[in-house]
């Protein structure tokens, strides 16, 4: 896969002696890492604007091949995020070659758990059966309560370049979400 270069216009020349050229950094190599972080807050239109982020990066970096599957994941995070936090949140997106991890923390601490489905046309709890389907791996984290701030979680997930392995240590969970402290339980 190649790695998609942004077009850019030309650097303007310097037009007189006090003038500086000042080049623009380089672009970051397509197996080299990097690290984005979107902060949005406890608003309706939060996930869409993760979601339009998330593509612009991934298109930007030459992934493109993983936009439709981060792109619903991102989705259900963020809107949980939402729904049920008490304040803002955050995605955060991690590219260690050939991984993409996607994670988004949020104030509440109450981790998502599987509702047993009595109804096929029930709106909602799909939320983890999703990430089980469509991740290659995925977790999340209790930030417990801050001295002078909100706890909250973080839950992640990771998608594979070429749907192969990740590399050894490269943090991949099993697919389960650690146990977290016995809290009150909301719908995925």
């Amino acid at each position: 896969m190649k790695n998609a270069e942004p077009e850019h216009d030309p650097a303007p020349e310097p037009s007189g002696q006090g003038d500086q050229l000042i080049s623009s950094p380089p672009l970051i190599p397509f197996t080299e890492p990097w690290e984005y972080e979107l902060h949005f807050p406890r608003d309706p239109r939060g996930p869409a604007v993760a979601r339009t982020t998330l593509k612009a990066v991934l298109g930007a970096h030459g992934l493109g091949e993983f936009t439709d599957r981060a792109e619903l994941l991102t989705s259900e995070l963020a809107t949980n995020a939402v729904r049920y936090s008490f304040g803002p949140a955050t995605m955060r997106l991690r590219w260690v070659n050939p991984v993409l991890r996607v994670s988004v923390l949020d104030t509440c601490p109450v981790f998502p758990l599987p509702l047993a489905q009595d109804r096929p046309d029930a709106e909602g709890g799909r939320g983890l059966l999703i990430l089980d389907l469509l991740a290659d791996a995925w977790g999340g984290c209790s930030l417990g309560e801050a001295l002078f701030g909100v706890g909250g979680k973080t839950i992640w997930f990771e998608l594979v370049l070429g749907g192969g392995d990740p590399p050894p240590g490269g943090g991949s969970g099993d697919g389960v979400a650690p146990r977290p402290p016995e809290l009150p339980v909301l719908a995925a």
